[in-house]
């Protein structure tokens, strides 16, 4: 039998991938410290994070910073990433939601709102949901994971949905808006509770460390 795809490339076409991580928070219920900083076998949450970013083979990272940003960004400056401050994260997620977006170039076909604190999340999980974006229902634009009916991150949105949403030149209230539009969602239905673990609290910590036996190092600051 002849070669099916003499081109190479798959079966579906190659989109070009974005991503924005958000970084910037103030980690209050963890006592003030950077969840993005918290270390899982010595690598801090970020650095793990820009890691599986680069193998399930996203094109542009944006790495949105705020509180503890002279904390964070050395641990980002050695990848090719744009880094994106927010000056005013007190303001909340939206805010930096749309300061990432807005520092993406506008050639892409998807983009990733990725939070900093899922320790599991790994390059093959994140592969597996730009794949059901590919094979999403049509007239469909946003991908999100659901484990046990429970919604979960990272949240996909298409490229022309994005632009739509920054010329509003409102706030991108990320879950409200998906809430408001459940016709535009496709979900990926799966038990990979990879995509619903995050660490928020100390309990969260010590939850995580005896499921997996692994320890989760609190990040000191200078």
């Amino acid at each position: 039998m002849g070669c099916l795809l003499k081109q190479g490339g798959g079966l579906y076409p190659r989109l070009r991938v974005g991503a924005v991580l958000l970084a910037a928070g103030e980690g209050s219920r963890l006592g003030k410290v950077p969840k993005c900083l918290l270390s899982l076998q010595g690598v801090p949450l970020i650095k793990r994070h820009m890691i599986a970013l680069s193998g399930a083979g996203v094109d542009e990272v944006v790495v949105v910073t705020g509180y503890y940003h002279a904390n964070v960004e050395p641990v980002v400056e050695s990848f090719p990433v744009t880094v994106v401050r927010n000056p005013a994260p007190e303001q909340g997620q939206q805010s930096s939601v749309r300061l990432g977006l807005e520092a993406l170039t506008n050639t892409l076909d998807l983009v990733l709102i990725m939070l900093a604190d899922q320790p599991l999340l790994t390059a093959d999980d994140l592969t597996e949901l730009i794949s059901t974006f590919k094979k999403r229902s049509p007239g469909t634009s946003i991908v999100y994971p659901e484990v046990n009916e429970q919604r979960g991150n990272p949240v996909i949105f298409s490229g022309e949905l994005i632009a739509q949403l920054l010329a509003s030149e409102k706030k991108i209230p990320c879950r409200q808006f998906i809430d408001d539009n459940s016709s535009l969602v496709h979900k990926l239905i799966t038990n990979n509770d990879h995509f619903v673990l995050d660490i928020d609290t100390l309990e969260d910590v010590s939850a995580f460390e005896k499921r997996t036996g692994w320890k989760l190092t609190l990040p000191v600051l200078t």
